[in-house]
C-alpha cells in the first residue's frame, strides 16, 4: 500500500512514536522488512541509499520497492536515503520513489538551502515528499569525542531558517547519533531535541539509529522524533546467522538470515513505540 511519508510522519508526530526507516540492499532484506510490517500490521519506510547504488542499481531498487508497495497490505513509503545530487534524486522520483532525501549537510548553509530548494521544487511538482538535513550526523568514530559531536549538533535558529526557506516536508537533525556501530558511548542531546521540537512544526528525523540503545531511541520517539533510520543493526543481524547451528548450506543460510533480520526489526517496532514491548 503506497502512502506519502508526510501522512505517516504527521500521524507519528501526533501520537509520539517513530516509524522505522530500514535500508534494503536486495530482495531478501526488503522482503524481511515487509514480513515484519505485515505481521505487526504496522507502517514502514523502505529506504534505499544512493551510496548503495554500487550493490544494487537504482533501477533495480525502484523495481523491488514499488513491487513491495503494490503487494503490501500495510502502508509503505519508498524512500531515497541520502541523495547526493539532483540528477540521481530526479531519476529516483521518475522511477517511482515517493519520498526523497537531499543530503547537502556537509555544505555551507547557503548551498544546503539552494540545493534543497531545487529538489523540493522538482519533487513537489511530482507529488513527492522531501527530507533534508541540517547539522551533520557523522560516522561512529566521531562519537569517541563528545565535544566533537556537540560541535556539529543542529542549531535551533539554523533549523528554523532552513525550514522556512526550503519548505521541506521533514527535517533530519543532529543530536548525537552517528552512522554505523558505535565505538564509544552515544550521548544524545535531548535538550536540543526539545528545543527544536518546540520551534518547528514539521516532522523530525533521526539518522544513525543502529546501536544507539533502546532507551535512547524510545525516548527520542516519545519526545519528538517521528522517523528513525536503521541499517547496520539489520545487516549485522543477518550476517550473524552464518554462525548458527541450523545453517548447513546456502538455502538454510538465506532462511536464517531473513529470520534474524525480522527478529531484530520487530524489536525496534516495540522500541519506537508502535507495539507493546
Amino acid at each position: 500500500m503506497r502512502v506519502s511519508s508526510s501522512q505517516l510522519l504527521k500521524k507519528a508526530q501526533n501520537n509520539h512514536y517513530a516509524v522505522p526507516a530500514v535500508n534494503f540492499i536486495d530482495g531478501l532484506t526488503a522482503n524481511a522488512y515487509l514480513a515484519v510490517a505485515e505481521k505487526l500490521n504496522m507502517p514502514m519506510i523502505l529506504a534505499f541509499a544512493q551510496a548503495h547504488n554500487e550493490w544494487l542499481s537504482l533501477e533495480e531498487a525502484a523495481w523491488i520497492g514499488t513491487h513491495i508497495q503494490e503487494k503490501a497490505t500495510v502502508p509503505i513509503v519508498l524512500h531515497l536515503d541520502h541523495g547526493q545530487d539532483i540528477h540521481f534524486i530526479q531519476r529516483a522520483i521518475d522511477l517511482g520513489f515517493n519520498s526523497v532525501m537531499i543530503d547537502a549537510s556537509t555544505e555551507t548553509f547557503a548551498n544546503n538551502v539552494k540545493r534543497t530548494k531545487e529538489v523540493v521544487n522538482y519533487a513537489h511538482d511530482h507529488g513527492v515528499d522531501v527530507e533534508a538535513e541540517i547539522g551533520f550526523v557523522g560516522a561512529n568514530e566521531n562519537l569517541e569525542n563528545h565535544e566533537l559531536v556537540e560541535s556539529i549538533y543542529t542549531e535551533v535558529e539554523d533549523a528554523i531558517e532552513f525550514v522556512n526557506q526550503t519548505k521541506v516536508d521533514s527535517l533530519a537533525i543532529s543530536i548525537g547519533t552517528a552512522h554505523g556501530i558505535y565505538k564509544g558511548t552515544p550521548k544524545i542531546n535531548f535538550k536540543r531535541l526539545s528545543q527544536i521540537r518546540e520551534r518547528i512544526d514539521i516532522p523530525l528525523v533521526l539518522h544513525g539509529g543502529s546501536s544507539t540503545g533502546y532507551e535512547n531511541l524510545n525516548r527520542c520517539a516519545r519526545e519528538g522524533i517521528t522517523k528513525i533510520n536503521l541499517f547496520s543493526d539489520m545487516i549485522n543481524a543477518g550476517f550473524n546467522a552464518i554462525n548458527m547451528p541450523s545453517v548447513k548450506d546456502y538455502p538454510s543460510l538465506i532462511i536464517q538470515m531473513k529470520k534474524s533480520i525480522e527478529k531484530q526489526l520487530e524489536e525496534y517496532y516495540a522500541v519506537f513505540g508502535l507495539i507493546e514491548r
